[in-house]
């Protein structure tokens, strides 16, 4: 069992002790299903506001869904399509205030209406995307990217 203290009370110690965390859970693990799997728990349990927490995996040059918190989502993501595509064709995180001015946005939950979207890279090439959704507009800001940009990091060599 593991147990976490994550400090909430301002985004640099969250991050902080979401990275601690997530570096604890994926340390010692091989699997990288396992891995994206605890990383979307723990974002989902410890990041307030997210309707959807998880991954999009690079398979046979589309995303394909991977492990997740939250409503069930499109299985399916071209490269260049709505956020995550779009995210993973240029490698640079999208932060989308009104994901419903945002040309081509996939609407997997009619209830979102923010996104941030990093890509996961390893020695240059894209392995997938990690995806937070909020039903709140504006809800990620460049804290927020530069958190979950961190978190990626230290997964893109543990999956």
């Amino acid at each position: 069992m593991y147990a976490f203290t994550v400090d909430t009370s301002a985004k640099a110690e969250l991050y902080r002790d979401l990275a601690s965390a997530l570096d604890a859970l994926t340390a010692d693990e091989s699997d990288a299903v396992a891995n994206m799997a605890n990383a979307a728990a723990l974002i989902w349990q410890y990041l307030p506001d997210l309707n959807w927490a998880g991954f999009y995996r690079l398979v046979g040059g589309e995303l394909v869904l991977g492990p997740f918190q939250g409503k069930p989502a499109c299985i399916r993501i071209a490269m260049g399509s709505g956020v995550c595509g779009t995210a993973a064709a240029t490698l640079a995180t999208q932060l989308v205030d009104d994901v419903h001015a945002f040309p081509g946005h996939i609407a997997c939950d009619a209830d979102s209406r923010s996104e941030l979207v990093v890509p996961v890279v390893r020695d240059g090439i894209l392995i997938g995307v990690l995806d937070l959704d909020s039903p709140i507009a504006a809800r990620f800001d460049a804290a927020d990217a530069a958190g979950v940009e961190a978190l990626a990091a230290l997964l893109a060599g543990r999956i």
